[in-house]
Formats: structure tokens, C-alpha cells, sequence
């Protein structure tokens, strides 16, 4: 399904939306959450609805719920019992359209709609490799990305209000016009229907 050249699809799933949605998007590193879900809150806001984005990690930070720093694996652990609290604080202050963004998202309840985007992990590696990662978290994300560990860990809190969307061949808006039509309860993108587990056999 793509929507971005079809106006009068995209003016029908604008109608259907609801003016109080909680949309989170998670996914692995560099699936491309953060410009999906920046560009989701743009269109929403320019087609006149109250639309607010959140990034998870800057929240967390601005919370002060940083714990510290994984001495092995080198990330910022984050209180997601702590985060959990304060997200769904702002959630109940929320009036608008509110947008969750970041990796961590899909641990913290509060979702009308869970979307997970996945990425096939060769894509991903290029990704990654562009971003300086180190060589052990590239493997250790694209062991993640094949495994399905977002959409797993998601399912269990959110179970079939989470979504996934392959984003491997996919433009910045056709995404994000999935995104909306999940959300407005026009198609369904089910757990399990994107399968990347024979990268781990090649």
C-alpha cells in the first residue's frame, strides 16, 4: 500500500484518525525511526492537527533517568521503570496526537498503536557501518534485526496493537502513510509477517 501520490486516500485516513492517538515507533538502530517519526509529526502538524514528538532517549535524559554506562557494552542503562512513570505522565497530559520515538519506546506502556520498524539486515549493516559503530554492536544489532527482539520484546506488552512495517524498500512518506493508516485502523501490519531470519544462515 503506498498513499504519498494518492491525496484523496491520504484525505480519508486524515478524517479517520483520531485527534488523541499515542503513536510509539521503535525498531533497532537506524531503521530510520527518528526521520519517519520527525516527518509523521511535520505532516500531521501542517494538515492541522495538535501533534507532539517525543524522542525517547532526550526524554529520558531531560528526566534525569540515566543510571549510568554498561561497562562492557559502552550505552547509557536507562531507569525504564522510572521512564515508564514519566512518559505516561506526559501521556495523560497529552491532548493531541502524541509521538514516541526511540529504541527504547516499546519497554513503556501507554500505546494506541506500537509500530516497530525492521530493516533487512544488509541494509542495515550499510547503515550501521555509516554511523562508526563498532563491529561487535553491528553484529550484535543485526542479530537482534533477524531475530525480531523489538518486535518480540513489543508483542509482549502490546501484544496485537503492535505493528511491523518493512521499511527495506519503503520511502520516508509511503512509512509514514503506513503509519497513519495503522493508526486509523485502515490496515494491519501483524507480528510475524516479516521474516529475516535467513541472514543469519547465509
Amino acid at each position: 500500500m503506498s498513499t504519498s501520490n494518492n491525496p484523496i486516500l491520504n484525505e480519508s485516513i486524515l478524517n479517520d484518525l483520531s485527534k488523541d492517538t499515542v503513536i510509539f515507533i521503535s525498531g533497532t538502530p537506524c531503521t530510520g525511526k527518528t526521520t519517519v517519526a520527525a516527518n509523521l509529526n511535520d505532516y500531521l502538524s501542517d494538515n492541522g492537527f495538535d501533534s507532539k514528538l517525543i524522542k525517547i532517549n532526550d526524554f529520558a535524559f531531560e528526566n534525569d533517568l540515566v543510571l549510568g554506562e554498561d561497562p562492557d557494552k559502552f550505552y547509557k542503562v536507562i531507569d525504564i521503570d522510572g521512564l515508564n512513570e514519566c512518559l505516561n505522565e506526559e501521556i495523560d497530559q497529552s491532548n493531541g496526537i502524541l509521538i514516541v520515538e526511540g529504541h527504547l519506546s516499546h519497554l513503556c506502556e501507554g500505546a494506541d498503536k506500537m509500530i516497530v520498524l525492521r530493516l533487512n539486515p544488509s541494509i542495515l549493516r550499510d547503515r550501521l557501518e555509516e554511523r562508526d559503530y563498532a563491529e561487535s554492536k553491528i553484529q550484535e544489532n543485526l542479530e537482534a534485526e533477524a531475530l525480531a527482539v523489538c518486535s518480540a520484546e513489543a508483542y509482549e506488552i502490546y501484544g496485537e496493537k503492535t505493528n511491523e512495517i518493512d521499511a527495506s524498500d519503503k520511502s520516508v512518506e509511503e512509512i509514514r502513510d503506513f503509519i497513519m493508516a495503522i493508526a486509523a485502523d485502515k490496515m494491519e501490519c501483524p507480528v510475524g509477517s516479516i521474516d529475516f531470519m535467513g541472514w543469519l544462515l547465509e
